[in-house]
């Protein structure tokens, strides 16, 4: 599924890279503003965006939830993610990257200016979850029909509550991550290049569920999942 650099760059949400800063809510100073801002724009000017997923049928018990696809059948053990997805008939399993483009940046900051190689990693972070929101948009809106509507449930990543990152493996030798869009795993199972995300994400019929904008724009402060 193709999207541009500019789609993403458009897309990105400045309040998470604040935030991700440490700034939490406030706004900083007018320098550090727009030397975010040239930061985000040489970001957009060289990251590769590529993507892989399958989706699959779901079934969940308290505890484990069983993906069912064409060829295989996937079982991941998680209280958390079986509660994420409990409403779930469909999941999404996904692979996104900005590239190597994205890591290169990165390393030529931390040699000339440390403070735009932290702006650099969060406006990265920042970006990734933009170009993993358009891609659920258009995954959920290709897949609904008049006849069915399908909303998003948040992404759930091994690594996060109770879900091993262990699970990485799967997903990569599934989706074939390394062969198809170049994103390698590490010995300590972490992504190269760094700015990627691997996910399951549950597709719903409940137009109550929460999706796109999560936790910044959610008034339920007791959800176990939140992230802000």
């Amino acid at each position: 599924m193709e999207i541009s650099n500019a789609d993403i760059g458009q897309r990105v949400n400045i309040r998470e890279i604040y935030r991700y800063l440490g700034y939490g809510t406030r706004i900083p100073d007018d320098s550090v503003d727009a030397m975010i801002k040239e930061v985000l724009a040489s970001l957009t000017s060289v990251i590769q965006p590529k993507n892989i997923y399958k989706i699959y049928t779901c079934s969940t018990s308290e505890t484990v939830v069983v993906l069912q696809g064409e060829k295989r059948t996937l079982a991941f053990e998680s209280r958390n993610l079986a509660a994420n997805l409990a409403q779930c008939g469909r999941v999404i399993l996904i692979a996104a990257t900005l590239g190597l483009g994205a890591d290169k940046l990165l390393q030529k900051y931390e040699i000339l200016n440390m403070t735009k190689a932290t702006i650099t990693q969060a406006c990265g972070a920042a970006c990734i979850e933009a170009y993993c929101n358009i891609l659920q948009e258009q995954i959920c809106a290709e897949v609904s029909t008049d006849d069915r509507m399908y909303y998003l449930r948040p992404r759930f990543s091994p690594g996060y509550g109770d879900l091993p990152l262990h699970y990485q493996k799967v997903i990569f030798e599934e989706l074939e991550c390394t062969k198809r869009i170049g994103l390698t795993l590490t010995d300590s199972l972490l992504m190269y290049p760094t700015k990627s995300v691997s996910a399951l994400i549950g597709l719903t019929t409940n137009p109550q569920s929460c999706h796109i904008g999560k936790c910044i724009d959610c008034e339920n402060i007791e959800c176990e999942f939140r992230e802000v």
